[in-house]
């Protein structure tokens, strides 16, 4: 999955962005109080994209 179109699945969800770490981009969902990070690869691993979407509380792309 490209990581840009896990970010916009991720902001379609209600997640926003909070700030850049060394490696990775850091999102919270404010309806689950939950935060997970997403690295700045240019292609996300489907199983990696599942299990952010499970961090984050919201169904999985």
């Amino acid at each position: 999955m490209k990581r840009r179109d896990l970010i916009v699945y991720l902001r379609n969800y209600g997640c926003v962005f909070v700030r850049e770490g060394a490696r990775h981009s850091v999102f919270f969902n404010p309806e689950t109080g939950r935060i997970s990070t997403v690295p700045r690869h240019s292609e996300i691993h489907n199983f990696l994209a599942k299990k952010i979407c499970r961090d984050l509380g919201i169904p999985a792309p």
